[in-house]
């Protein structure tokens, strides 16, 4: 029992690598430099040595979500991976069936907020001294505020809007919030900031979000794709954000820092905000983001669709990741499989890998921001995609089994009649 606890401790999603950017003031510039930002945890390697703790980068760009520390845990080479689950019994038939085509490319991620998220109180100099608007009418961080008066609101701008009404008019405003799964409502009256001669809530707030990521598949007759293989979350609340849409393009990597013991690299890419758009986000999840597709895309690789490895069926040894690491080409680069659990209920953390290509190694020094999502490939089957990144040894990390994303994507991989365990 204490090692299927200490299983389930160290199997908590630790969210990598999407490289993003928040403009939490101005609508994003023409043309964006999207650094990649760190959205992940460093992890400790379990193959070397116990985890004491699981640390957030810094910094003041950094999207994160919670920390995790972990702590009295075996995590020697056979410990991690005593408690396999058992095989579930699948159509063989309905899997071989199913195929999809590898990504690899960089993608540019924009994301609009469902509502306007709250990331922080300020004061506001008011009359009679300092106050927060916000804070005094209970609005927490983490909140979104869906509407105004009764009115939807969507962007900073409508914010603003109903703000100075209010001010103008000496009225206060009334705030639909979301906290969690409850909706409630708050009176907020805004105060005149004498500094700054406007009125003002005392909140800072945003509604969108833009960076880079690593696309991970799609499906071609349906168009279905998943990415980045962790969730969005953001740096101020540590939660996932919740979207209202989203939209991916095309992304070219400018330059790379290449990753040292206790500090990973990262990717710097560009991509053109008001660029063709190539597909839709729907979903956030602890797997990634999906949508679907505009139009097909090439990787110059694998172009046609490939078959797909459920977890039992990934094997320790040889693989290779579909990634970019210069302008937009895809190339291939050698990995090790190190460890690979069985899975029979989804989890972000399903196998050890480890960079074994020289090239890559020299040119990253491993697992780099940015590459969070990059397809892994074995026997000529997509098997998963890269999540992790160990904060002792960035030539090695976690990924995800593909299983769990095309699930997540709406692809039903077992046959009409089998649901997933």
């Amino acid at each position: 029992m204490k090692n299927i606890s200490n299983l389930i401790r160290c199997s908590i999603g630790v969210l990598l690598t999407l490289t993003i950017m928040y403009n939490s003031n101005t609508p994003i510039s023409h043309l964006e430099e999207a650094k990649a930002v760190p959205n992940q945890h460093l992890v400790e390697n379990p193959i070397t040595r116990d985890i004491n703790k699981e640390q957030p980068l810094s910094s003041k760009l950094a999207i994160y979500s919670d920390t995790i520390n972990v702590t009295d845990t075996d995590f020697s080479e056979n410990a991690v991976f005593a408690n396999s689950v058992p095989t579930k019994q699948v159509n063989r038939k309905a899997i071989e069936d199913v195929k999809v085509i590898p990504g690899g490319q960089s993608i540019g991620v924009q994301l609009e907020t469902m509502g306007v998220l709250v990331v922080g109180h300020h004061l506001v100099n008011g009359k009679e001294g300092t106050i927060s608007p916000g804070e005094k009418a209970d609005i927490q961080v983490g909140d979104i505020i869906l509407k105004i008066n009764g009115k939807p609101v969507n962007e900073m701008e409508e914010v603003k809007k109903h703000v100075l009404e209010a001010g103008q008019e000496e009225k206060s405003l009334n705030i639909t919030i979301k906290r969690g799964n409850e909706t409630m409502e708050t009176p907020l009256h805004p105060e005149y900031d004498t500094k700054d001669d406007e009125y003002k809530i005392g909140l800072y707030i945003r509604d969108s979000a833009a960076g880079i990521g690593t696309l991970t598949f799609y499906e071609p007759k349906s168009k279905k794709y998943g990415a980045l293989g962790h969730v969005i979350s953001d740096m101020d609340t540590k939660k996932p954000i919740e979207i209202q849409n989203g939209t991916i393009v095309r992304s070219s990597v400018t330059s790379i820092e290449k990753g040292n013991s206790g500090i990973p690299g990262e990717k710097q890419a560009r991509f053109s905000t008001d660029k063709k758009q190539i597909g839709t986000i729907t979903k956030n999840s602890p797997f990634g983001i999906f949508g679907e597709l505009k139009e097909d895309v090439e990787n110059g690789k694998y172009d046609k669709p490939l078959p797909i490895a459920l977890s039992h069926e990934v094997k320790e040894g040889p693989a290779k990741i579909l990634t970019v690491v210069d302008d937009e080409k895809v190339e291939e680069f050698a990995v090790e499989i190190i460890s690979s659990v069985p899975q029979k209920f989804p989890a972000t953390k399903g196998m050890v890998i480890q960079i074994t290509d020289e090239r890559l190694l020299e040119k990253t020094g491993g697992i780099v921001q940015g590459m969070s999502g990059s397809p892994i490939l074995q026997d000529g089957k997509i098997i998963g995609a890269v999540t992790h990144v160990f904060v002792n040894d960035p030539t090695s990390g976690y990924g995800v089994h593909i299983e769990w994303m095309l699930q997540e994507a709406g692809i039903n991989i077992y046959g009409e009649n089998k649901q997933a365990s």
